[in-house]
């Protein structure tokens, strides 16, 4: 059975099923924050052809991803989700099952936040495409902004970088990786189809944080290389990291060569981390709490060169740069 089939009633039934019913059948959704508390708000697209395949992403998975993305950039400024909206554009001839399908992985993405799906739209498209607002909540005094590091902050990766290219890399050729044990592939293809949103993090920073301390920083979905040079150009700082602090998982770096490992862990893109500048002590701190995977990467510089440092030959310095990594025009 498809969309056609069904309508536009039809399928407006299935998709209020995953919403509560208390918040959804008017105009529009309402929302209330706490007292002190400012709404975050974030918009994220996918398209077909683009962000998503029938080759490499399942209905569910292009459910979770989308939504992750959003839940990502709540983190990253330091939020806690409040709700979303999903609204998707639709072929005629798109099987029943696969908004089904999309909507359940949406469903199990929000489900440890405690996160409903409180609106959204449904048109017919030319392609499927998604679209996915967030809304979230943060207190003003403790919002994560690109533009607050601070010369001598550590800079922090909550987690390894790398693994979704590979993943991705994967699902485009099954013949790779055949060294791969099946745990490290399945790793590898999760890390790509299902990224975790750091909202973890967050509850851990949230908790360590003493009053008056700034944090700065962003998700890292478009690349490490493109988080780090963002929030130095925005806070108008230099860095220095080092490419041997940089974590990698054991599986990538048996993937690939290191030069590769390391190429797509700064530009690979799609891991939702979080990278943030704040003061070693609490940095170390916070990496320690993270556990795995977690690591301080380099520190901001009051110059305004950003670079990579070779531990093998320390005076090669390697720029980083915005356009290595994934680009839409």
């Amino acid at each position: 059975m498809n969309i056609q089939d069904i309508g536009e009633q039809g399928l407006l039934t299935i998709v209020k099923g995953f919403c509560p019913v208390e918040v959804v059948g008017d105009d529009a959704a309402i929302i209330t924050p706490k007292p002190d508390e400012s709404l975050v708000v974030t918009t994220d697209m996918l398209i077909d052809g683009v962000h998503f395949s029938d080759r490499t992403t399942s209905a569910r998975d292009v459910g979770w991803r989308a939504t992750a993305a959003n839940l990502s950039d709540i983190a990253a400024m330091g939020a806690t989700p409040l709700g979303i909206t999903v609204a998707l554009g639709l072929t005629g001839d798109t099987p029943v099952a696969w908004v089904e399908e999309f909507y359940q992985g949406i469903s199990e993405c929000l489900e440890p936040f405690n996160t409903p799906i409180v609106g959204g739209d449904l048109c017919q498209s030319a392609v499927r495409c998604v679209s996915i607002t967030a809304f979230g909540q943060v207190n003003p005094q403790s919002a994560i902004r690109r533009n607050t590091a601070q010369a001598g902050n550590a800079i922090v990766v909550t987690g390894v970088h790398g693994d979704s290219r590979a993943g991705l890399e994967l699902l485009l050729k099954p013949e790779m990786g055949q060294s791969l044990s099946q745990g490290q592939r399945s790793s590898l293809i999760q890390a790509h189809q299902r990224p975790q949103p750091r909202l973890d993090a967050i509850a851990i920073l949230q908790e360590i944080l003493p009053e008056g301390v700034i944090v700065a920083g962003m998700d890292s979905s478009d690349g490490l290389a493109d988080a780090i040079v963002q929030i130095c150009q925005a806070s108008n700082v230099g860095a220095r990291i080092h490419s041997h602090q940089i974590p990698l998982s054991a599986a990538l770096q048996q993937l690939v060569s290191p030069s590769e490992a390391l190429d797509w862990a700064l530009y690979g893109g799609e891991d939702f981390q979080l990278v943030l500048c704040l003061p070693l002590a609490l940095a170390e701190q916070f990496v320690e709490k993270l556990g795995e995977g977690a690591a301080v990467v380099g520190k901001t510089t009051p110059d305004s060169q950003i670079l990579l440092v070779n531990q093998m030959s320390p005076q090669t310095e390697t720029p980083l740069v915005l356009n290595k990594g994934f680009q839409h025009f």
